[in-house]
């Protein structure tokens, strides 16, 4: 057995498509009109209900208890893409966690929170451009050291 994708339940797939295209670069892998596959494992699905033989009503929407993950090079660049969209509904903007990494939140036509964080590479790169020690990096990220200085020799 294999994992094959995540699944998501979509009012208007074309719209939903849009969305995901326009704004996080994926691609159509398998389009069945109502069911597409988009490279990278998401697939967007219209009458879900009805599919699996479950009322409407019973498909909610923000439902707060799952999220999609993305991550990006450049978060205040994206972040500023995403301020030109009116249309763009935020679950919140930048905010720094713990760890150091930072993120923003929103959501997708259908109320899907969508996550865009920094990636940890880039999130390493940032804190020792800010001067800070590897050994510290790895500390302030909550990563191990070797994993740390692996990844910077990777991306430098």
């Amino acid at each position: 057995m294999r994992y094959q994708c995540a699944l998501i339940a979509v009012k208007n797939v074309k719209k939903s498509l849009a969305f995901y295209q326009k704004w996080f670069g994926l691609e159509v892998e398998v389009d069945l009109g109502w069911n597409i596959g988009l490279k990278g494992g998401l697939t967007l699905q219209e009458h879900f209900a009805e599919l699996v033989g479950l009322p409407e009503e019973s498909v909610y929407e923000k439902s707060h208890n799952m999220e999609l993950y993305f991550d990006c090079e450049n978060l205040d660049e994206f972040e500023q893409k995403l301020h030109q969209e009116p249309s763009i509904e935020w679950v919140h903007p930048i905010k720094e966690y713990p760890w150091k990494q930072r993120v923003i939140r929103i959501y997708d036509p259908d109320h899907h929170i969508i996550e865009i964080g920094e990636s940890m590479p880039m999130v390493f790169k940032r804190l020792v451009a800010q001067g800070h020690s590897i050994e510290d990096t790895a500390t302030l990220t909550e990563h191990p050291l070797a994993y740390v200085q692996a990844t910077l020799e990777e991306h430098l």
